[in-house]
């Protein structure tokens, strides 16, 4: 057979296969059309301005004290006089425009979730005590994705009558007056308490995964408690935090689901996600060029942010956590003052913290909720999902969707996982590895944005474009985000999978005459199979609880609402039902606990929800 310089340069084998070459091109034409092509689309629109190219839509936004103000305004708290004269800290933060707003929501949430989730982490490595199994279960309830319920009870518990005030003002009188919590501190808040699993999950990886000989040694050398952690334990660790401080920097500017709950106060209202969303609500400067330049400053910022964690650490941990190390870890008993600390603050806090997904379940099946705790107990809610047509088509419509996503992601997983693992001679290779990856950190609402221009260009006056109002159907499109947003979670468990598979099994099977594609479908996928299951259940449960296009593409047109375009239906309306949309996330509570059961059973490995919006 002829040898190929083209084809050993491209794809790394010498001979062309069809097999091989597809595994390169069908991914890769997939992402270039889907992901890379919609965003040149809407930079096209961005960098116009008259017909001619202009960075005019840029300098408006980047001069303007609307996005960019030096001098804040507003008051970071006050005083107020309640009618009852009853005097409240009204705490909401000050404003720095649209974009320095971002920033500074983004950075603050990082640093929160980040003295969580490493406090978090620490305690669960180092130390044995009673109870810990229950507080290893306990950490994980804030990984169950509630679109905007969860946020909505974060606000109930900062109201004056919530259980903050009652738990801090009423029982312990630890504030001397009640505080209130709005606008940009709302949102720095729902977030940290939302994504501070993230951080804990790759803390936590990384403490049990450190060397214990080298802490021994600066044992050895004199250094001990504090001064050994600050010293030698968490510079070691520091890469994993990173990775999930940068992440969450990233969910926190994408986020929709805290300044949407927020939005009756301004401030909450100038972020630049909620920018963006408002748009496609309001129906007025959806096609805006300065939005899609918005759009773009978003997505630079995010990716910069990916880009600057990418040298330290590898990403394909963030889908799953294995248990267990490559050593054993240091575990000791805690000392008395230690077991104080665990049990009077780390507990009350990871208590409190996971206070908005059981505030979920209790308003679901609650008649109301206007005091510190819901009044009534009811099944009504709960019964909508199954009695209630328009409810049920929002679920099956879901469930359509993201069918139709999986099916799209395993074929773009396991060839894009296939090529870059096996022919690692290829100089495409690296290039379909960042492009499988890169997915996440495109912020959804900017994902969002790209599709509607790209659409709209493409396929104008029929069903797929979304400008035409009424005749727009979100289906396809809605598969087609969801396929490019959650694809790095079942491309990284294929390609952890594939890896653990020699590949002299293979080369085996080619050298006693099989083909390729029998060497492909007849022994790796077989031996893979776990991976591809566990990557699926994982991709699934993203794309029911997508948020950001399914709020924005996916309300276009009520007909085809998936899920969580009807919970923000219901959690903004003014007919709305906060009940109801308990209810709905109820439901996805429910697939993603069966979805971590399922994985727990079917790959023995522990699979851990990062709460994606």
């Amino acid at each position: 057979m002829k040898v190929s310089k083209w084809s050993e340069n491209l794809f790394g084998t010498p001979i062309f296969d069809p097999v091989v070459t597809a595994s390169f091109m069908f991914p890769l034409l997939y992402l270039v059309a889907f992901l890379i092509i919609p965003v040149l689309t809407m930079l096209a629109v961005a960098f116009e301005y008259n017909g001619h190219f202009s960075f005019h839509w840029f300098t408006s936004i980047l001069t303007s004290d609307y996005y960019i103000s030096f001098r804040p305004t507003g008051e970071f708290y006050r005083l107020i006089t309640m009618p009852n004269g009853e005097q409240i800290y009204y705490v909401q933060g000050v404003d720095f425009g649209v974009i320095l707003n971002s920033l500074l929501v983004s950075i603050s949430v990082m640093i929160l979730t980040t003295i969580l989730g490493t406090i978090f982490a620490f305690v669960m490595a180092r130390y044995d005590f009673p109870g810990k199994n229950i507080v290893r279960i306990l950490l994980f309830v804030p990984l169950l994705v509630t679109p905007f319920v969860n946020v909505f009870i974060v606000k109930k518990m900062f109201l004056p009558n919530g259980l903050i005030n009652w738990l801090f003002f009423d029982m312990l009188h630890l504030f001397p007056h009640r505080i209130v919590i709005d606008g940009l501190v709302g949102v720095i808040v729902a977030q940290t308490m939302t994504y501070y699993p993230i951080v804990y999950l790759n803390a936590y990886a990384s403490f049990i995964n450190i060397d214990p000989t080298l802490e021994e040694q600066a044992e050895n050398l004199g250094s001990s408690s504090f001064h050994l952690f600050r010293t030698v334990t968490f510079p070691l660790a520091l890469p994993g935090i990173a990775a999930g401080a940068t992440l969450v920097g990233i969910f926190s500017l994408e986020d929709l689901a805290a300044p949407i709950v927020f939005q009756g106060n301004a401030l909450a209202r100038k972020l630049m996600s909620f920018q963006i969303y408002s748009a496609f609500t309001s129906g007025f400067n959806v096609g805006s060029p300065q939005l899609a330049a918005l759009a773009l400053i978003m997505l630079t910022i995010a990716i910069l942010m990916f880009l600057g964690i990418r040298k330290y650490v590898s990403l394909r941990q963030y889908a799953m956590l294995s248990k267990g190390g490559r050593w054993k870890p240091r575990v000791a008993k805690p000392k008395g003052w230690q077991a104080v600390l665990i049990y009077l603050v780390v507990l009350p806090m990871l208590l409190i913290s996971i206070f908005p997904q059981v505030g979920v379940v209790l308003l679901a099946f609650s008649e109301s909720w206007s005091g510190t705790w819901p009044q009534g107990f009811t099944t009504a809610h709960i019964q909508s999902i199954i009695t209630q047509p328009d409810i049920e088509r929002v679920i099956m419509n879901s469930v359509m969707y993201s069918t139709a996503a999986i099916i799209v992601i395993l074929l773009l997983s396991l060839t894009a996982s296939y090529a870059s693992s096996r022919f690692k001679k290829s100089k495409l290779g690296p290039v379909l590895d960042s492009l499988s990856t890169i997915p996440i950190a495109v912020p959804g609402i900017v994902i969002a944005m790209s599709y509607f221009f790209f659409f709209a260009k493409v396929f104008p006056d029929t069903p797929l474009d979304p400008t035409n109002l009424l005749g727009f159907n979100p289906a396809m499109v809605l598969v087609l985000a969801y396929s490019i947003r959650r694809l790095p979670f079942a491309a990284r468990s294929i390609s952890a999978g594939i890896q653990q598979v020699h590949v002299s099994l293979e080369e085996a099977a080619l050298n006693l005459g099989a083909g390729r594609w029998k060497a492909l479908t007849g022994i790796l996928m077989p031996l893979i199979l776990l991976n591809l299951l566990g990557g699926a259940m994982l991709s699934f449960v993203y794309c029911m609880s997508e948020t950001s296009v399914g709020i924005t593409l996916g309300s276009i047109n009520p007909e085809y609402y998936p899920i969580t375009a009807r919970m923000v239906e219901l959690m903004t309306s003014a007919v709305g039902s906060a009940n109801l949309a308990a209810a709905l996330g109820v439901f996805l509570m429910t697939v993603q606990i069966i979805a971590i059961v399922l994985a727990n059973v079917i790959t023995k490995q522990r699979y851990s929800f990062i709460g994606l919006t």
